[in-house]
């Protein structure tokens, strides 16, 4: 019976590195196609082809609800209007944000969103991070920027962009696991709600904003066997992205999520230089991928000892769902 704590645990830290690496893997791949999809084929419109990626997560969700993996559930629509509002925001921000905005102001924008959801969780769950946690986020910070901030010019338009993806951003991700623990709803569950919702309203909008930023229609774009194999490619993808993404975030927090995130932009630069090779890792890029893992060996030290990180309210209510909650906790450790 003593070693029963242990196993838990054990258990527990199995899940979360295979939740964690399905997340890597599905959204490092997803970049990589899309880099490709929009370099080699000239598909550049990217907020329609996120549409397509919720419609066929909403068709994955249909599929799993048939099989018995997806339970009926309960999401308020207000809740599910915030949600989308916050998802929705966050995509054509973060397109706008790169359309508008130099690169170098683009990742400071990104960066920019671990302190923003630091600030969420200081003011609505009332955490509290040690000195040691609060200079890890900060090295983490630090390397990232070392590898992939370069010019940096702004102006009035780009940073409005850059303050309501940011913000939306951060504010989605928080949304997502609060939902989850509020209701008791598993991953699944969670994207049986929000995909259908967030298909329906980007495909509709989806090819106006792409004309506006890109001055070209999707209709008329020249479909060919290649690209459209590309585009089912990354619609597939898209699946175990949007679904790992909303695991993680269940399992880890946001603030988590983001700080590991930023191993998927040091993998992204690695795989960009083996594949496409047209920028050669630097020592300033690999100083700063250095400063970047060590900082987040420490984050993940510091948060997990006592006090690293605490809530100091009180847990969040819970729906009359609570009995799905076992349910929710076994699928999410399958996937």
């Amino acid at each position: 019976m003593k070693m029963a704590p242990a196993n838990k645990a054990d258990k527990k830290a199995a899940i979360d590195a295979a939740a964690w690496m399905f997340n890597v893997v599905t959204s490092v791949g997803i970049i990589i196609i899309n880099k490709a999809l929009m370099a080699t084929y000239g598909f550049s419109f990217a907020t329609t082809l996120t549409g397509m990626h919720f419609a066929a997560t909403t068709l994955m969700t249909a599929v799993l609800r048939w099989l018995g993996y997806i339970h009926s559930s309960h999401l308020p629509w207000p809740d599910l209007l915030k949600f989308v509002i916050f998802a929705n925001f966050s995509i054509v921000g973060m397109n706008v944000s790169l359309m508008w905005n130099s690169v170098g102001f683009y990742q400071i924008a990104k960066l920019s969103m671990i302190p923003v959801s630091c600030l969420l969780e200081i003011v609505l769950d009332k955490v509290r991070y040690s000195r040691d946690t609060k200079l890890s986020i900060a090295i983490v910070l630090a390397g990232v920027a070392v590898c992939t901030v370069t010019d940096v010019s702004v102006n009035a338009k780009g940073f409005i962009a850059a303050v309501v993806a940011v913000s939306s951003t951060s504010l989605q991700q928080y949304y997502v696991h609060l939902l989850q623990k509020k209701y008791s709803l598993s991953s699944f569950n969670l994207l049986g709600h929000t995909a259908p919702a967030q298909a329906a309203t980007l495909l509709v909008l989806g090819p106006f904003l792409d004309y506006c930023l890109t001055n070209k229609r999707v209709d008329a774009f020249s479909y060919n066997f290649p690209s459209v194999i590309f585009i089912i490619l990354s619609c597939t993808i898209a699946i175990g992205t949007n679904l790992s993404q909303f695991i993680c975030i269940g399992r880890f927090t946001a603030v988590s999520f983001q700080v590991l995130g930023h191993m998927k932009t040091i993998l992204v630069l690695v795989l960009g230089f083996i594949f496409f090779g047209k920028e050669g890792l630097n020592l300033q890029v690999v100083l700063g991928m250095i400063i970047a893992v060590l900082g987040m060996i420490w984050y993940g030290n510091a948060s997990s000892k006592p006090g690293g990180k605490e809530r100091l309210s009180h847990p969040l209510p819970v729906s009359r769902q609570q009995k799905h909650g076992s349910d929710s906790a076994e699928h999410d450790g399958k996937v």
